[in-house]
């Protein structure tokens, strides 16, 4: 077997590459949990694997028995720049991309673990062959006891549970030695084979499900600190006249200047903006929530589900314009990126420090199983969450989205919600429903219980009209629906903060 080990003389480099390692690992680590580095630090780490990872084949490039050494290169590699490529598209808000990447990495990681796994029982199975000739026997079950691919199920019953566990224990303990594995008529090996890729795929999907759950368990939602008011933007117009001064000339005098027009009146139209308040909640400094920390920012989540387009136009701009517009209008802290999760990652968030709002959108099909329903139902009612619902281009949809919202909340019936409501008119007045297309209405509905909106549903694509180029629209339905994101943003965010408050005072 070809020897792994490295020679002293890079005793250095090995220090310098175990210690980048370990640094990854906890940077690997804290991405999953605390999320306090900034995606700068976590390339600039990615940048620093590839001299290491030149140096060290290098120096394994060109003798033929050290191609296991170019294997280990090869395997950390891939397992540092596939990280490194996740967070570069998360940095470049590519995200269809980056969960095309994480998918078909994972399954990379898979397929390179499990040739890992055969090669080391391979290498097994030759030692314990060697070791067995050169004792001059070889140690064996005395009868058949199981065979995992024989479907003779009563005589295996009867032979190997419960009389006889000890062999699979022996061959826990000394792994790869198939003469210790059980088995039947059929051959050792095959039984070996077998059970390797039970074990193997086992504990990947276990492993993986752990570190999904690891940053899910400790995942927070805080909002920026401030205050403010509740209050419409006051557009005002403001007519600005400015009247030059007359001069009179003596026209024997003997200074020489340009003579300005006489009695010349310019009047100046000025539009504006007035921020006569900060907009936000409670008495906090700064415009933001007073149930906001000081490192918190509004995200905007986009909810993943089955059987339909979730990802409908994600990562090509209308989420992030969203957001970007909404920090801009309200001079509240954002997010740099747009994000998505599932709707059963919604548990990962504890009550208090759950997101105020959830995007929903699609043109196809929502297919959500009992748990999810429950989840969802969880979020709205007893974590204080809302719903932002918006139809991507179908009637079937505002028939998909009714009956999955009929299931969430059966006691709660759907209502066109007037312009007159508070959502409509805080921070901005909207006039009327804009809408790219009227696929699910003319009317926006809403799902009211204990004094607030649960769910606020738009029918006629809000989304296209945040993307770039706004879907044709003209500019006074963008810039509608660009408000009418802002309100609800800010309701939700408002309500949620509110709560908080209530909470604390309890």
């Amino acid at each position: 077997m070809n020897s792994i080990s490295v020679p002293g003389r890079y005793s250095t480099a090995v220090k310098i590459t175990a210690g980048y390692l370990l640094v990854w690992a906890l940077l690997l680590l804290e991405t999953r949990t605390l999320q306090m580095v900034p995606n700068w630090g976590h390339l600039v780490l990615g940048l620093l694997s590839i001299p290491l990872a030149v140096y060290w084949w290098k120096q394994f490039s060109r003798a033929r028995n050290q191609q296991i050494q170019r294997w280990i290169i090869g395997t950390v590699a891939f397992v540092v720049w596939w990280q490194f490529t996740l967070v570069l598209l998360d940095s470049l808000v590519m995200d269809a991309a980056r969960a095309n990447i994480a998918r078909w990495g994972t399954a990379g990681l898979f397929l390179i673990g499990l040739l890992w796994v055969v090669w080391g029982i391979e290498r097994a199975s030759v030692h314990y062959k060697k070791l067995a000739s050169n004792h001059g026997a070889v140690t064996t079950a005395t009868a058949p006891i199981w065979n995992p691919l024989n479907l003779d199920a009563s005589f295996y019953a009867v032979q190997w549970w419960p009389l006889r566990p000890a062999p699979i224990l022996r061959y826990l303990r000394s792994p790869g030695n198939p003469n210790l594995l059980p088995h039947g008529p059929r051959s050792r090996k095959l039984d070996q084979s077998f059970f390797a890729l039970v074990t193997y795929t086992a504990a990947f999907l276990l492993l993986a499900l752990l570190f999904s759950q690891l940053g899910g368990c400790r995942e927070i939602y805080e909002m920026p600190a401030g205050g403010g008011e509740q209050q419409q933007l006051a557009q005002v117009v403001k007519i600005k006249k400015v009247i030059r001064k007359k001069y009179i000339i003596n026209p024997l005098s003997s200074v020489i200047f340009a003579v300005p027009p006489i009695d010349d009146v310019q009047l100046e139209l000025t539009e504006i903006t007035k921020h006569a308040y900060q907009i936000g909640q409670g008495e906090g400094k700064g415009a933001g929530f007073s149930g906001g920390t000081f490192r918190g920012k509004v995200r905007f989540i986009r909810l993943e589900y089955s059987g339909g387009d979730w990802d409908q136009d994600y990562g090509v701009g209308g989420d992030l314009n969203m957001l970007l517009e909404y920090g801009i209008r309200t001079q509240h802290k954002v997010a740099e990126r747009t994000e998505s999760r599932t709707i059963g990652q919604l548990n990962n968030f504890p009550l208090g420090k759950s997101p105020p709002l959830v995007y929903m959108t699609g043109q196809r099909n929502i297919s959500l199983s009992n748990s999810e329903v429950k989840t969802l139902r969880e979020y709205l009612t007893d974590k204080h969450g809302m719903l932002f619902g918006d139809n991507g281009g179908s009637r079937h949809f505002h028939n998909q989205f009714l009956s999955m919202m009929n299931r969430v909340l059966p006691d709660v019936k759907p209502v066109p919600i007037p312009l007159d409501d508070v959502i409509h008119r805080i921070p901005y007045q909207i006039p009327f429903l804009p809408y790219v297309a009227p696929h699910g209405g003319k009317e926006a509905l809403g799902w009211y219980k204990d004094g607030r909106w649960l769910a606020y549903y738009h029918p006629g694509d809000i989304g296209d009209a945040w993307s770039d180029g706004h879907a044709g629209v003209s500019a006074d339905i963008w810039e509608s629906c660009y408000r009418i994101g802002t309100n609800v943003t800010f309701y939700a965010h408002s309500e949620y903060s509110k709560w908080l408050d209530a909470q604390k005072k309890d």
